[in-house]
C-alpha cells in the first residue's frame, strides 16, 4: 500500500516539483495551496502524513498545525524559511514532528518522510499489548500513548518516540547521537537543536520537575530519572 502524503504549499511551481518527485518515489500525493484546504483534507483522513508550509496565503501554517493537533496526532513535517529558528521552535512547541528548511531538497524530503513513517510503522508492530510502568508514567505501545497518573500526555509522534526511548533506558544515559537516530531516524548534525527542542517540550509536559526528570548529562546526552 502506498503512503499518502498531503502537500500544503502555496508556491505552485515548488508544489508541482515536490509532488512529481514524491509520486516518482512511490507516494500517493494530495495537494493543497491554502491552509484551510489543507486542514480540511488532513482532517478528512485522506493522508498518512502532512508536509506543511508555514507561510500560506490565508492562515499561517502554525495555526493550521494548532488546529490539527486539537483533533489528530497525524505526523507533520514543516517547511520553514532557512535560518528562521523562531518558526522551528514554535513549530515544535505546537506539535510538529520534524522540519525542513526551504529551498527544499526533494531527496531530503523523501528521506525525512520515510524515516518518520518507518518509526511509526515499527512502533505499531512492536509489543502491541505490553504495558510498562515507570513511576507515575505508564507506556502503552499499542496505543502509542504515555499516561501520567493515568492521564494521557498530549505528545506529538516525535515526542512520544523520544520519551519512550528514554524510558526504555531509565536510569542510564542515552547519547544524543543514539537518541537522534533511534527516535528521529537521522544522524545528529552540528548546530542541530531539534532534539533539544523536543526535550524542552517534554519537560514542560511532564511538569517541570526540580530537578528535571529528563536530566542533561553534559557532553553525553540525556537520562530519565524516575521522580522519588
Amino acid at each position: 500500500m502506498q503512503n499518502r502524503v498531503l502537500l500544503v504549499e502555496d508556491d505552485d511551481e515548488l508544489r508541482a516539483l515536490l509532488a512529481r518527485y514524491l509520486t516518482g518515489q512511490g507516494f500517493t500525493v494530495r495537494e493543497a495551496a491554502t491552509g484551510r484546504d489543507g486542514l480540511a483534507l488532513a482532517l478528512g483522513q485522506g493522508c498518512d502524513i502532512v508536509v506543511l508550509d508555514i507561510m500560506l496565503p490565508d492562515i499561517n501554517g502554525l495555526d493550521v498545525l494548532r488546529e490539527l493537533r486539537a483533533e489528530t496526532h497525524l505526523p507533520v513535517i514543516l517547511l520553514t524559511a532557512r535560518g528562521d529558528e523562531t518558526d522551528r521552535i514554535v513549530g515544535f512547541e505546537v506539535g510538529a514532528d520534524d522540519y525542513i528548511p526551504k529551498p527544499c531538497n526533494p531527496r531530503e524530503l523523501v528521506a525525512r518522510l520515510q524515516a518518520l513513517l518507518r518509526r511509526i510503522a515499527w512502533d505499531q508492530k512492536a509489543e502491541l499489548n505490553a504495558s510498562r510502568v515507570y513511576g507515575d508514567l505508564r507506556l502503552e505501545p499499542g496505543q502509542r500513548r504515555i499516561y501520567q497518573n493515568e492521564v494521557p500526555l498530549d505528545l506529538t509522534g516525535t515526542e512520544y518516540e523520544v520519551l519512550q526511548v528514554l524510558l526504555a533506558h531509565a536510569g542510564g544515559v542515552v547519547r544524543k547521537t543514539d537518541l537522534m537516530q533511534w527516535a528521529l531516524g537521522r544522524r545528529l548534525e552540528a548546530y542541530d537543536r531539534t532534539l533539544d527542542m523536543h526535550i524542552s517540550n517534554l519537560r514542560k509536559k511532564l511538569g517541570n520537575d526540580d530537578p528535571p526528570r529528563i536530566e542533561t548529562v553534559r557532553g553525553l546526552g540525556y537520562s530519565y530519572r524516575t521522580p522519588v
